[in-house]
């Protein structure tokens, strides 16, 4: 079976970027444009191999969408990856203190992205 990977992004071009990213490498990309939507797609799908997120996103920023993520108990397993143009330290320690497992800087290298969803999804 493929794996599995939500992503979370508000941009369109960088929902289209990572779609075809993922789908290239074999990987099944469910997509969402926000936080408020990310929760409702990952409702809807059985539970991820991973997810990527951005951060800077209406209605629900990627920290909100991280905690919501974290507070179910069948989502705490679940590897997430931010994948956002900031890279400022207190971010980064934000967002891990979150409960996100790794970050990468926008714009990102397809190959890297995929390397690194495979390694942190098993």
């Amino acid at each position: 079976m493929n794996m599995q990977v939500l992503a979370v992004d508000d941009s369109r071009t960088m929902r289209d970027m990572v779609r075809l990213t993922l789908t290239g490498a074999g990987i099944d990309a469910h997509l969402a444009e926000d936080g408020v939507h990310g929760l409702e797609v990952l409702d809807e799908m059985t539970p991820p191999d991973a997810i990527i997120t951005d951060i800077n996103m209406p209605r629900m920023d990627g920290f909100g969408f991280i905690d919501a993520v974290r507070s179910q108990e069948k989502y705490r397993g679940i590897p997430i990856l931010v994948l956002t143009t900031e890279s400022a330290d207190d971010m980064k320690t934000r967002a891990r203190q979150a409960g996100a497992t790794g970050w990468i800087v926008k714009p990102f290298d397809p190959q890297k992205l995929v390397k690194a969803l495979k390694m942190v999804a098993g």
